[in-house]
């Protein structure tokens, strides 16, 4: 839904006059998460460790134009066409924005609140709802005071139910929450130790999350839960309380039996009198007592709803935030970095304990100190030593002063460290070896020190890439292009070897526009390391659309199978409007839309409120070459009319791009909205255009010096002899590294002291040998196989292929090395 800028300002109660007339229908907090620059409201947060105020600068230069602050910045003066919305806290301007927002619609709306399983129960409502009702719901666990009015700033028309979810950790925060949620419908789920630390007891925590149902109309809830039924009771909630049970048969939903196998769980119930047999596919307590939940909501909401037991079978897990890597030595990590509280860690060791069915491996818990539990210590830890000994875990190694104070409460193998340092510098850190490792830390002591060093992978063969070239680079092509003309860069294959995460960082800090990607796990590694500007995707696999919308990622859509596909796995999530980019095939045959598809594209799109599509775009096959400039201006009007017809279509603008490196280099004019730098960005010219810098070093080391005599064989199958007494270099690179094998037997060179010298015998899988006979080498002296003096150009003719290959054939295990001059 759109808002006018002077409406927006009205219902926050600011000024209106000397507005200018924009809409706005995004509200944006982090500036990490722009898409739509035009459409976005941004809201400059101030919190104890930073402060929005100081990314509007970047904003506006990034096209956003309304802003709602709390301090007016000299720096403000220069944006003269920018709204400026002043309140006094700006978190409450946005809750009240929420809140007018929600009074707009009379859905039924559920609110969910409890210390565990808010974000199940939500997911799970929506797998057996959805196809009953038109729902909006929360994304991912967006439960907190800035998370509620994003969530519920999604409601538009077209829904028919709300599923929201609401958590706490400070007195007083639910009355900010319950009105912008307003439940009609409430779920708690269970009151846990989480957040204990603010309030005086359990009961004032319960008590604060029932205040989320003040207005509701039904309460549902474990009635054999006597604390919980208690301060229902004491809220003087209990006229709308529906509790379901497993005691008492006069209950709505009385479950009779559970009964588990070995993959499934069977629930034998009455349900107003009716009996029923519900299989569902999980076997651990939690999930189980989460379907139950759902059970009693839809028995209230639409009693026909649980009249198909067939589709609670076919309920899906859902992703949190465990994270499975394979790690050194046999070892599998599970990476749960995220919090530790004492709820979280069942689950986690649950979700250890599956995954040692799978693989025989030992297993080792990496526990940090459990933060603000509001629990005494002593007693916390001897409730984490019973749970981790019923887990079945062989081995804790405990971090914090708690854990080392309290760790004889532990029955098991066991070591423990005042700090995660002392733990990495320690003996046993490089001991593990076919064990399952669950690490389990609050953020505070920075578990992903650990995750990454027992996934590390160590080579001596470096790749040294210069930031400054590609700084240099980046401004040649922006140099040939207008102001407004925004950039892609490409940097998919690991930014074309050159390593995707320190390149996408210094483009970022250079007011790159966009990045592209090819597959959506490449894009998640950006985010991953701290990547905010928008990455589009451009080979986005059916499999990955989890990945992909959880980190924000934009695909390339070039089919309808593709698009019906995005359409209905946004939908499914409650996403609206999510950004897409359709590429249409001029003449390259790859992928993309044909030219007439696009009236049913556009009919598609203007049916449906999941995507919107962000650009439009194709591909040149040979803007390189001067022969093909023919077909090259066939693309190029192909597209133009292509292109105008999806805008006309749709009935609004989007960014029109097909020009790559050799298409800036030689057809500027057609540069439209956008462009995309390749192979340009890491110093290759195309179409043979000076100006560029030399971005990549290959180089390693000579290992050892080898005096061979005359008529010796080199290396494997004898392809090569010395005619001369020689000196033979052994260097440490070789085809698993990306050394192509064609260069064997002088096929290729090297460069050693300025001096070239020719690679001689087959080239080996981790090594290969070089004749330095003739200069002056010694061990340890370093060896350039492509770079500056020896350009990837060259090593690309000698194997009649392009500059790409070699680039993108570097190995992962190649350490890439970063330097600015």
């Amino acid at each position: 839904m759109e808002y006018a800028i002077k409406e927006v300002a009205g219902i926050i109660g600011t000024k209106t006059d000397k507005l200018h007339d924009n809409t706005i229908s995004i509200l944006l907090t982090d500036s990490r998460r722009l898409s739509f620059p035009e459409q976005s409201l941004f809201f400059a947060l101030k919190t104890k460790t930073n402060d929005g105020h100081k990314y509007i600068a970047e904003l506006y230069k990034l096209r956003v134009r309304n802003f709602v602050v709390s301090t007016i910045l000299p720096e403000f003066d220069a944006m003269a066409d920018a709204n400026f919305l002043v309140v006094k806290d700006v978190q409450k301007a946005l809750q009240k924005l929420a809140t007018n927002h929600r009074k707009r619609f009379n859905i039924p709306v559920i609110g969910i609140t409890g210390s565990n399983g808010k974000t199940i129960v939500k997911e799970f409502l929506y797998q057996l709802l959805h196809n009953e009702f038109n729902i909006v719901r929360s994304p991912r666990s967006y439960n907190s005071q800035l998370g509620v009015p994003l969530s519920v700033w999604q409601i538009n028309e077209k829904h028919t139910l709300g599923i929201f979810e609401a958590g706490i950790s400070q007195p007083d925060e639910m009355e900010r929450l319950q009105p912008i949620i307003a439940p009609t419908i409430g779920i708690i789920t269970n009151i846990g130790e989480a957040h204990q630390e603010n309030f005086v007891s359990t009961t004032q925590k319960c008590l604060e999350k029932l205040s989320l149902f003040n207005d509701c109309e039904a309460i549902i809830y474990d009635g054999d839960n006597a604390f919980i039924a208690n301060c229902i009771e004491s809220a003087c909630l209990s006229h709308k309380a529906i509790a379901w049970s497993r005691t008492d048969s006069e209950a709505p939903l009385f479950i009779e039996s559970i009964r588990k196998k070995e993959n499934k769980t069977t629930i034998h119930c009455t349900l107003l009198g009716f009996n029923r047999v519900y299989t569902i596919p999980f076997t651990d307590d939690a999930s189980i007592e989460n379907v139950i939940h759902c059970m009693a909501a839809m028995l209230y909401l639409k009693p026909t709803s649980v009249n198909d037991e067939e589709k609670f079978s076919h309920l899906e897990p859902v992703a949190m935030r465990l994270d499975v890597k394979q790690g050194i030595n046999n070892c599998l990590l599970i990476n749960d970095t995220y919090n530790s509280d004492i709820n979280s860690l069942d689950i986690a060791l649950d979700f250890q304990q599956s995954r040692r069915v799978e693989k025989k491996l030992k297993s080792t818990l990496i526990l940090s100190d459990i933060l603000q539990s509001g629990t005494l210590p002593k007693s916390l830890y001897k409730k984490v030593a019973d749970l981790v000994r019923r887990k079945k875990v062989d081995r804790i190694i405990g971090i914090g002063r708690d854990l080392c104070e309290y760790g004889n409460v532990f029955e098991m193998e066991k070591e423990f460290y005042l700090k995660t340092e002392d733990f990495i510098k320690s003996p046993s850190f490089r001991k593990f070896k076919d064990e399952l490792i669950l690490i389990k830390g609050s953020r505070h002591f920075h578990f992903e020190q650990i995750s990454e060093l027992l996934e590390k992978k160590v080579h001596e063969t470096i790749l040294e890439v210069n930031l400054d070239a590609i700084v240099h680079n980046f401004n040649y092509y922006r140099s040939k292009l207008k102001p407004e003309t925004k950039m892609v860069c490409m940097v998919k294959a690991f930014a074309y070897g050159a390593g995707s995460y320190e390149l996408a960082k210094t483009l970022q800090e250079h007011r790159c526009d966009y990045l592209a990607v090819a597959v959506a796990d490449e894009g998640a590694e950006l985010r991953k390391e701290g990547i905010s500007i928008p990455i589009i995707v451009m080979n986005p696999e059916f499999s990955s659309f989890n990945v992909l919308l959880e980190n924000h990622l934009e695909p390339e859509v070039y089919s309808f199978r593709l698009l019906e596909a995005m359409i209905h796995e946004t939908e499914r999530r409650g996403i609206t409007s999510y950004p897409i980019h359709i590429k249409i095939d001029t003449g390259m045959h790859r992928l993309g839309f044909q030219p007439e598809d696009i009236p049913a594209v556009c009919e598609r799109i203007k049916k449906q409120s999941g995507v919107a599509v962000r650009s439009v775009f194709s591909h040149l096959a040979g803007s390189d070459s001067y022969i093909f400039d023919d077909f090259t201006q066939q693309q190029l009007d192909k597209f133009a009319k292509a292109s105008a017809e999806l805008e006309t279509g749709l009935e609004y603008n989007v960014i029109k791009h097909i020009l790559n490196s050799a298409g800036i280099e030689r057809f500027a004019k057609y540069q439209m909205d956008m462009v995309r730098l390749g192979i340009g960005l890491y110093g290759v010219s195309a179409s043979g255009q000076k100006g560029l810098r030399n971005v990549s070093t290959l180089k390693t080391t000579i290992l050892q010096i080898q005096n061979v005599p005359n008529g010796d064989s080199i290396g494997y199958s004898r392809m090569s002899f010395v005619k001369r007494d020689s000196r033979i270099a052994i260097i440490p690179i070789g085809y698993a590294d990306g050394l192509n094998r064609h260069f064997s037997n002088g096929g290729g060179e090297v460069l050693i002291n300025g001096h070239r010298c020719p690679i001689i015998g087959n080239i080996c899988m981790d090594a290969c040998m070089i004749d330095v006979t003739d200069i002056d080498a010694h061990e340890g002296d370093s060896v350039i196989i492509f770079g500056e003096d020896l350009p990837v150009s060259e090593l690309s003719d000698k194997l009649k292929t392009i500059p790409y290959e070699i680039l993108t054939s570097v190995s992962p295990r190649v350490k890439r090395v970063y330097y600015r001059e």
